[in-house]
């Protein structure tokens, strides 16, 4: 079977410790797109692992994992990865893989990145880590990919800077390198985890465009970045928080603001640990946007939703979510793709009364409080999509499976 992840908001919903969590019933984990700008955490007891480019599969010793086609590869910081799994003795010698067809970042492409975003009238906020830049050189078709370090013509062709940065590297990954296309024919029987990265409404195509990432982030994506075709994923399920975050520029209806909400960005940013894995920064915290969700859920093919930091309500008195747009006067549930329509956009709001209880330690729908239960029974109806798992904390333990993900639809 081939199960996809994708985030359904703006990046950050929790797909790293949920594909940590999925990991265990499959064979091979696939991580399709983006690069070092990700950043997926999974907390196994009182250990922590932040990853940037290695799938979150990888902390199950019996795993192999794969950096797709899709990707982006900045290779020094995928060996300061490799050094702190080294550090936390986990052995991923022969079970990490690396496409021979993804394209490298390169050091230059990281500060000519950080220019070109400082020279735009409006910034998009780039992480700076050169992803865009990368996939641009990809669609100029001037960039580099891991296979053409091996071709004579093309190294001799590179600048020499980029040749000593690369250089050491060579040896050291070629015992990694795969044709994934061959690989995923070879587990065309067995479970592939295809794991992706930022989230829906970041995709180039299909999020809030220019405020986007630079890959195909959308569930679409898995089928590029893995070697695979569309009718050969099975099922793909998208992961939300219960409230919305973004991080950098963009359009964001629900955004909390204090006129309005008082302290509760605060609270939530605070509860929810809301900061960068990757920058540190702030993320940007508001209410609940259905109309986006919906939004993702239909443009992805989304089959079941997994929902995370239901928690981080256990305290709150009343919980709101945003149903619908309020736009230059009018109303609309619809998800506009024009940005300065939704910079306009007021959120309409429906209130549900918060369960002021800790359920932390439930494993059981029927044990969660009921507004709880009828908290995710809007969210279901609403989005026509079922939550499937709902997890209600950081770490592996605190989640719980309503309806099986690894069943084909």
């Amino acid at each position: 079977m081939k199960l996809v992840v994708i985030g359904a908001q703006w990046g950050d919903e929790g797909k790293g410790k949920i594909v940590d969590y999925l990991a265990d019933r499959a064979d091979l984990v696939l991580r399709y797109s983006g690069g070092a700008n990700a950043g997926h955490t999974v907390v196994i007891g009182e250990e922590t692992f932040k990853f940037h480019l290695i799938p979150s599969g990888i902390v199950h010793p019996d795993k192999q994992v794969v950096l797709g086609i899709g990707m982006v590869i900045d290779l020094e910081n995928l060996f300061a990865e490799l050094e702190m799994l080294d550090g936390k003795k986990i052995d991923w010698r022969g079970r990490i893989f690396l496409a021979d067809r993804a394209h490298l970042v390169l050091p230059r492409y990281k500060e000519l990145d950080r220019l070109r975003d400082s020279e735009r009238s409006e910034p998009l906020g780039t992480t700076g880590r050169g992803i865009g830049v990368t996939y641009a050189m990809k669609a100029h078709r001037d960039g580099i990919r891991v296979a053409d370090l091996y071709d004579e013509t093309i190294w001799q062709a590179l600048e020499k800077a980029d040749r000593e940065y690369l250089a050491p590297y060579k040896d050291k990954i070629r015992v990694m390198l795969r044709d994934v296309t061959v690989l995923l024919q070879e587990y065309e029987e067995r479970n592939v985890l295809f794991e992706g990265a930022q989230g829906g409404l970041l995709d180039l195509d299909l999020g809030t465009y220019p405020f986007v990432s630079s890959g195909m982030s959308c569930a679409a994506g898995a089928a590029i970045g893995g070697g695979i075709g569309p009718g050969a994923i099975n099922r793909v399920i998208g992961v939300f928080k219960a409230y919305s975050t973004r991080v950098g520029n963009g359009p964001f209806p629900t955004e909390f603001n204090a006129e309005r909400d008082g302290g509760l960005e605060e609270f939530i940013r605070e509860t929810g640990r809301e900061y960068g894995v990757t920058t540190g920064r702030p993320r940007r915290c508001g209410y609940l946007d259905l109309p986006a969700l919906r939004y993702a859920c239909r443009s992805n093919s989304i089959d079941g939703l997994v929902l995370t930091h239901l928690d981080v309500y256990d305290e709150v008195e009343e919980i709101k979510v945003c149903t619908a747009y309020s736009i230059d006067g009018e109303t609309t549930e619809n998800f506009p793709a024009s940005i300065a329509a939704l910079n306009r956009a007021q959120p309409v709001l429906k209130s549900f009364p918060g369960w002021k209880q800790s359920i932390r330690d439930r494993r059981t729908f029927a044990k969660l409080p009921v507004q709880a239960r009828d908290y995710i029974a809007f969210i279901e109806k609403y989005t026509d999509t079922p939550v499937d798992i709902v997890s209600v904390g950081y770490k592996r333990s605190d989640t719980f499976i309503r309806n099986d993900p690894w069943t084909r639809s």
